[in-house]
């Protein structure tokens, strides 16, 4: 069901192979789901990433807790167990969420000419008490932003644009790095009927980049008939799917599927261990997203102009404020479509 593409063979001269092109925008089409290979990021990279995660979740909650933001404004640090309800950024009130994660971003010292927004910018929270946490995550981060860059300009040409047009949407772009983690709370006996691991939703940005263990059940993506199906990377594959912000780029030619991630249970109905590394490239904060030239006929070329960081503000103010998105219409009634697939 999610395609493969392949990235490792250019075509003449190093240009994209026309064949590519058209993978991708048939995947982004369909599904907006695809997993990716020959993408270059070393196996070392991901070994030393999941070193890392795997030394701080063993932690207590106790001292995890300690690199909690002060605000949930801030997407930084630790975020607990049953802390966040993800389908809220859909308008789909839920139970709350089994995952806990560490987040870390772009801050705004890193473009320290710009002025930005201390908040959509935070500063990281990175933990002390982990040897070797901090430079295995921001190798990923790295390697992460690098693979999401190239993408954006495949997406150009594939959508009949110049290779570099999203470059000025995406030169301080919020880039979130989250690094998630499923597993029973400490003092919760069982998975309640209605929970999951994460909620139904989109993502909000412009292209996410996931790695993930290949446990089933785990993620899945509503397909276009809204049945629920399963979202299992294969060896050496990442995950890539589009997030809103390039469907209301796209006037709806590319779609932002909602996905969903089950409580991974064993056969013995214990929860058993996922991770899983989400990279969202967002754009530019002052980037203001409106139709592309090349999509001005497409059904949803009507949708009115909106700043990424107003759109992430109304986003995260459900996800992580529990306040449910009123401006997410579309996606609320393809989750209840989906309620019973």
């Amino acid at each position: 069901m999610i395609p493969t593409i392949d990235l490792s063979t250019p075509g003449p001269g190093g240009s994209a192979r026309p064949a590519l092109l058209r993978e991708i925008d048939a995947a982004a089409r369909h599904l907006g789901f695809m997993q990716v290979v020959g993408h270059g990021i070393p196996d070392a990279v991901l070994h030393g990433l999941q070193r890392g995660m795997d030394d701080f979740f063993a932690q207590p909650l106790a001292a995890k807790q300690r690199w909690r933001p002060p605000s949930p404004a801030i997407n930084r640090g630790y975020t607990s167990p049953l802390s966040e309800r993800l389908s809220y950024s859909a308008g789909v009130a839920s139970a709350a969420d089994l995952f806990e994660a560490f987040n870390v971003g772009a801050a705004g010292s890193d473009f320290p000419q710009l002025g930005l927004d201390p908040i959509t910018y935070a500063e990281n929270i990175w933990p002390g008490d982990v040897p070797g946490f901090r430079p295995a995550v921001q190798a990923w981060f790295d390697e992460a932003g690098r693979l999401a860059r190239r993408l954006t300009r495949l997406f150009a040409l594939a959508l009949g644009l110049p290779e570099g047009h999203f470059e000025p949407y995406e030169d301080h772009s919020i880039d979130v790095l989250r690094l998630n983690h499923y597993a029973l709370p400490e003092g919760v006996a069982r998975v309640e009927p209605d929970q999951l691991g994460m909620g139904a939703h989109t993502d909000y940005g412009i292209v996410t980049v996931l790695w993930a263990d290949p446990v089933s059940p785990g993620l899945q993506v509503q397909a276009p008939d809204g049945r629920w199906v399963d979202a299992i990377p294969q060896p050496g594959a990442l995950m890539v799917n589009l997030g809103d912000l390039t469907a209301r780029w796209t006037g709806g030619r590319w779609t932002s599927s909602l996905h969903r991630v089950l409580p991974p249970l064993g056969a013995d109905g214990r929860v058993t261990r996922r991770r899983s590394a989400a990279f969202f490239h967002d754009g530019n904060a002052d980037a203001v997203i409106d139709t592309l030239p090349t999509c001005r006929g497409e059904p949803g070329a009507a949708l009115e102009p909106i700043s990424v960081a107003e759109h992430l503000r109304r986003k995260l103010a459900g996800s992580r404020g529990l306040q449910l998105n009123e401006a997410a219409a579309a996606e609320s009634a393809r989750i209840l479509r989906g309620a019973l697939g």
